[in-house]
């Protein structure tokens, strides 16, 4: 087990340095003077610009500014921003909004996922396996951004359950509107494969073999077999964590969430390589970490799983 952990841990370093390496890349190579565009529609001095391309280091070769950004990095720097701002505080004031927001979506996704997922499972053909279908189709094809604004505008402003935008209030209560949005976004996919894996559970040996020994549906279903369909909805779901840690950029700004996503892409419309990389790095550490720890899982959830050495 514990060297599992470490060549999982060793593989981050190719995926640290691949991903810094590309993404710093992309945003070097992206159109547009970014020190010019601080300026808007006037025009600076030129020893302005020059002396803010020097304090950036915008006037240095791409190679030189990447590892000027990855000593920085190991020093536990992740740069300025163009308005002044650490990065730090940047990823310290939005990070935990966007991990809130995350964490209530994913869990509304799993909940839903396993109970309406298990339940289909069961009633394999009949009519609430039909419309569970139907009705995850329909958010499988609803694109977010129309989920948001229907949400916003029936939820909050016409019946008043929730409030319209989140603003600087984001607490937990705050970001249920929100969460629910892309937890019912998600849990279409978790729920097709917890019913498919049920379905498969259910049709295997051992559990037939629980039955005929005089084991309740409520202890067979419950004990045997959705802990060994989890697999498939936590391996999702690991993957959907990542995908909203970066991808919640249009429900942040539809719903006024001062979180990673309106940042990563004002930063990214900024041409602020710092804050777009450093965000990124630390959103590929998160993930593989995630990951990580989703892998160690598998040999909970399922005796027969053993971790070479």
């Amino acid at each position: 087990m514990l060297g599992y952990i470490l060549r999982r841990l060793l593989q981050v370093l190719p995926v640290f340095f691949g991903a810094t390496l590309l993404i710093y890349f992309m945003v070097f190579a992206m159109p547009g003077d970014p020190i010019l565009g601080l300026f808007g529609d006037k025009t600076p001095a030129p020893q302005v610009v020059e002396a803010l391309r020097a304090q950036y280091h915008l006037d240095q070769p791409f190679i030189v500014q990447y590892f000027l950004y990855l000593g920085g990095i190991f020093q536990g720097d992740l740069g300025t921003t163009f308005s002044g701002q650490s990065v730090n505080e940047v990823l310290a004031r939005t990070l935990p909004v966007t991990a809130r927001l995350a964490v209530m979506a994913l869990a509304i996704e799993f909940v839903l996922a396993i109970v309406v997922g298990t339940i289909s499972a069961i009633r394999k053909g009949k009519l609430f396996d039909n419309v569970a279908l139907i009705v995850a189709l329909l958010f499988v094809a609803l694109p977010i951004f129309v989920a948001c604004f229907l949400a916003q505008y029936f939820l909050a402003v016409q019946l008043g359950w929730f409030r319209p935008t989140v603003g600087a209030q984001n607490g937990w209560g705050d970001l249920i509107l929100p969460a629910i949005v892309l937890g019912l976004s998600l849990f279409a996919t978790s729920m097709r494969l917890m019913r498919g894996s049920v379905i498969d559970t259910l049709n295997q040996d051992w559990v037939r073999t629980a039955y005929s020994k005089g084991l309740s549906r409520r202890r067979v279903i419950p004990v045997h077999v959705l802990r060994n369909s989890l697999i498939p909805v936590i391996t999702n779901s690991a993957t959907n964590f990542g995908v909203l840690l970066v991808g919640a950029t249009v429900t942040e700004g539809i719903f006024n969430i001062p979180g990673v996503g309106n940042t990563l892409y004002q930063a990214t419309i900024r041409g602020e390589g710092p804050t777009v990389v450093s965000f990124v790095t630390v959103f590929v550490i998160i993930y593989v970490l995630v990951n990580l720890v989703v892998d160690l899982l598998y040999g909970l959830l399922d005796p027969r799983i053993r971790y070479v050495k």
